[in-house]
């Protein structure tokens, strides 16, 4: 997995302006590098032929693909790996069926959760959330918070857990610096960067953040 890819996450979404398809492009425009396409409900048509076609767009910016839940199409189309819920397939089965070379990332809102999704198998990285309300998913689990991330990863590093965590979940420009500061790897967006007066320039602002925090850390 690209270390600088994760770190930023755009999950595709739609609105009144904007196709799933114009989501991605948006995001790959602001200096994205990583799409997850979710889709929920769509039959399985369409979204096929919406993954061809974000997936050729983010081999031209040399982006990496993930499809959200569907291990079958993920495998089918090859792309670059799966995002799956808590009640989806489990890690360990779609290890099996995709091997070794595909990305897998596991949503968790606790550290159970992160202990459940490590049985047989090991995740690439860890979608966790939601950090406050968000509308963009059902069945919201419990909000997190900071003190929730900095109690997660800090059980995480006592059991010597080195998963990268990815927080996720109603998420605005100006949370992110004190939530890596709160310890996560990563950051993913949708509706925020969708509902911005400019989304390009929004997505290239968030990814200006990330990375001033990730060369000072780095320097530092």
């Amino acid at each position: 997995m690209n270390k600088d890819n994760y770190r930023v996450q755009f999950i595709t979404h739609y609105n009144e302006k904007y196709t799933y398809v114009d989501s991605a492009r948006i995001a790959l425009e602001g200096g994205c590098r990583w799409i997850q396409l979710r889709m929920k409900n769509a039959n399985e048509q369409l979204m096929e032929e919406t993954a061809i076609i974000i997936q050729e767009m983010c081999k031209d910016c040399g982006a990496t693909f993930i499809i959200d839940d569907n291990v079958a199409l993920a495998k089918k189309i090859n792309a670059d790996g799966v995002h799956l819920g808590k009640n989806d397939m489990p890690i360990a089965e779609a290890r099996k069926v995709l091997g070794d070379k595909f990305i897998i990332g596991g949503t968790v809102n606790s550290f159970e959760d992160v202990l459940q999704h490590l049985q047989g198998a090991t995740p690439n990285y860890f979608g966790c959330g939601p950090f406050r309300f968000t509308s963009t998913k059902n069945n919201l689990a419990p909000i997190l918070g900071y003190e929730g991330y900095q109690s997660i990863i800090t059980k995480m590093r006592d059991n010597g857990i080195n998963i990268p965590i990815v927080a996720i979940g109603g998420i605005c420009k100006d949370d992110i610096a004190k939530l890596l500061d709160c310890g996560v790897n990563g950051i993913a967006l949708s509706s925020s960067i969708l509902n911005a007066k400019n989304p390009v320039k929004e997505m290239n602002e968030i990814m200006s953040i990330i990375n001033h925090h990730y060369n000072n850390y780095t320097i530092n």
